[in-house]
């Protein structure tokens, strides 16, 4: 398994058509009913908001431990989200793929007295790579996904005054390996992580959905 250590952060996210620093709050999960006429227990979906750390991952497990016995649970996360660490995004997608889950694009707010009601959500930088888990992606309208090269900030070593600059380092090739062969196993095609490797690290490429469909990334509708 690749180290944590090498995990590259993604940078940020487009709110308002405007770039934004990775500032966000870590992923949470909680559930959320899906709503529609149902007697006594209605189905619950899992909802996942947040920027994905080196504890997401773990932070998941303990989530389906503590909910994993409620019979009203169904394997569907939606996601919204800005992105994280790379390699801990591609843990967090193999554990959707061991659980079946299904990925969507969506936020899913509570509506009173009626269950939940889908909104748009984005799921940008390394969150694709944890949407690639789904075994069933899905992208609704109005809803996006956005790509670009994957980096890392490092501090150098700081001088006389302790002003030691932030240098942004990238990828050798090494990790997009792991990242192509991460892709074809979850049944995406490795042009995605191709195409990510030449956009601008200070820009985001929202996928369009003729890119969804050939790069087998998701669907607009379940």
């Amino acid at each position: 398994m690749l180290s944590r250590s090498l995990g590259l952060i993604s940078l940020g996210a487009l709110a308002a058509g405007a770039l934004v620093a990775t500032q966000a709050q870590a992923m949470t999960f909680r559930l959320e009913s899906l709503g529609g006429a149902c007697r006594g227990g209605c189905p619950m979906a899992i909802v996942a908001e947040g920027q994905i750390t080196n504890s997401t991952p773990h932070d998941f497990l303990a989530f389906l431990r503590e909910n994993g016995a409620n019979r009203d649970l169904r394997t569907v996360v939606f996601l919204n989200s800005e992105g994280g660490y790379v390699v801990a995004s591609m843990e967090l997608g193999q554990i959707f793929r061991r659980i079946g889950a299904a990925t969507v694009v969506a936020r899913l707010a509570p509506s009173a007295g009626r269950g939940g009601r889908f909104l748009s959500a984005h799921c940008l930088s390394a969150c694709v790579y944890a949407f690639m888990g789904g075994r069933k992606r899905v992208a609704p309208q109005g809803s996006s996904l956005g790509i670009h090269r994957m980096f890392a900030n490092q501090v150098t070593d700081a001088g006389a005054f302790g002003d030691g600059a932030v240098v942004r380092r990238y990828d050798n090739g090494s990790m997009a390996a792991h990242l192509m062969a991460y892709s074809v196993r979850m049944g995406v095609s490795s042009d995605l992580i191709r195409t990510a490797e030449h956009i601008s690290s200070s820009t985001l490429h929202m996928v369009t959905p003729s890119e969804m469909t050939r790069w087998r990334l998701a669907s607009r509708v379940f």
